[in-house]
């Protein structure tokens, strides 16, 4: 895939891996071990995509750098190195649309800010209709999408024929399609880069990523949070900022309240590569599956949650099968095509299928949470509202609609529609 950058002190991930990771690289900096010091002014819990980028936005947008980022394993191991990279901006909602539609226009100069290609590629994103009824709700998101400047199309099947000629259009296919929305910003965002670009730019800011340390309780006075109890000893901080995805509610039991989340496993899988046939991003709700192809050429393959709620990072194999079947019918070029591996990770779900972004009832405690699906695509702009909210102890004006509040006053984002299938 050619780099977006050309710049002679910009590096990619393949550079990385092709120098052999000598001293001084970004992935043997990123992952060495750092012991905590026993003050900050803030501590994140979570050195996934959301807390890297939650401290990144504190520096770059509040001055704030005597920051540790506390991760339980390794930087890149959890969901911003298990997902398929998609990211979008067309939900039906303004206050979802609008907070995406941020995130995508920060995707857009990531690179540049990090010093590192992300691999932002707008290959386009299609999202399909397969009735009627499911056409019309189509139709709708895109004009939802217009009037908030977000741009979007509506296709024909002959139009989407146009596009991809190996897509089967036929009006007596299992899944007949009627029309689709297209997002031509839409596309991809390679997740190991997002993860080590993030990492690099931390540890050239002096920012403290500690991995490998749990943290076993939050030190908490007079319903004030002042610390976290942790395996490599107690860390005090003025302010802890929580983004830890599916393991929320345990953070939440910690502060003695409870968040509407439930966990679920969220199942991918990827082919053997194969010549480049694909080059958008294609989702379907109805049949609960989506398909993109890989710079290297594998098919990724995603689906929607698993039913059960738990913790594991694999799921049910009847997850992939009908997913994978329902992709076949909609490209039947692709039946010979063999599976190459599968993957979980873990998804935290909100009733409304939105995040929770914001204060707790906890004083200097924040959480950013429930996420879904569609936590990847929301990675820099998640961070930066978060990093607002966490300096000025009020929500930045995008994630004002996402308190955890909404839930009592019964104010909920319902993005089901737009937001109900792994993308």
């Amino acid at each position: 895939m050619k780099s977006r950058l050309n710049t002679n002190n910009t590096y990619s991930l393949f550079s990385i891996i092709k120098s052999g990771f000598k001293k001084n690289s970004v992935l043997d900096i990123s992952m060495s071990n750092k012991t905590p010091k026993k003050n900050y002014d803030v501590i994140v819990i979570g050195g996934g995509g959301h807390g890297m980028a939650t401290a990144y936005y504190l520096a770059k947008n509040h001055g704030i750098t005597n920051i540790a980022v506390v991760e339980k394993g390794l930087i890149g191991r959890g969901n911003t190195g298990r997902n398929t990279q998609v990211v979008r901006s067309n939900y039906l909602w303004t206050e979802s649309s609008l907070l995406y539609e941020h995130s995508l226009k920060l995707w857009n100069n990531l690179s540049q800010d990090l010093n590192f290609n992300v691999m932002y590629t707008k290959r386009g994103v299609f999202s399909l209709a397969h009735s009627y009824q499911e056409a019309r709700d189509v139709a709708r998101r895109v004009t939802a999408n217009k009037l908030n400047g977000i741009d979007s199309l509506y296709l024909t099947p002959k139009e989407i024929k146009e596009y991809m000629p190996i897509i089967n259009i036929s009006p007596t296919a299992r899944y007949p399609i009627f029309g689709a929305s297209l997002q031509k910003r839409g596309g991809t965002v390679h997740h190991d880069a997002v993860a080590w670009g993030f990492a690099r730019r931390l540890n050239q800011i002096g920012i403290d990523i500690v991995q490998n340390c749990e943290v076993r309780n939050l030190i908490i006075k007079n319903n004030i949070v002042n610390g976290i109890s942790t395996d490599k000893g107690d860390i005090f901080a003025n302010k802890i900022a929580v983004a830890v995805a599916g393991s929320s509610t345990r953070f939440a039991e910690m502060g003695n309240f409870k968040l509407p989340i439930e966990s679920h496993p969220l199942q991918a899988w990827v082919s053997e590569p194969i010549k480049p046939i694909l080059n958008p991003v294609v989702m379907s709700n109805a049949v609960h599956a989506y398909v993109s192809q890989a710079e290297k050429g594998e098919l990724v393959i995603g689906a929607g949650i698993d039913k059960y709620i738990g913790y594991s990072q694999r799921g049910s194999f009847n997850v992939i099968e009908n997913a994978t079947s329902a992709i076949i019918e909609l490209f039947p070029a692709f039946s010979k095509v063999k599976l190459l591996r599968t993957w979980a990770g873990l998804v935290d779900v909100s009733p409304d299928a939105c995040p929770i972004i914001g204060n707790t009832p906890v004083k200097n405690l924040y959480i950013n949470c429930g996420w879904g699906t569609g936590g990847f695509k929301a990675t820099p702009g998640s961070g930066y509202v978060f990093a607002h909210t966490i300096a000025n102890d009020k929500p930045h004006i995008l994630n004002e609609a996402f308190s955890l509040d909404r839930f009592a006053s019964g104010k909920l984002i319902d993005e089901h529609g737009a937001a109900g299938v792994a993308h």
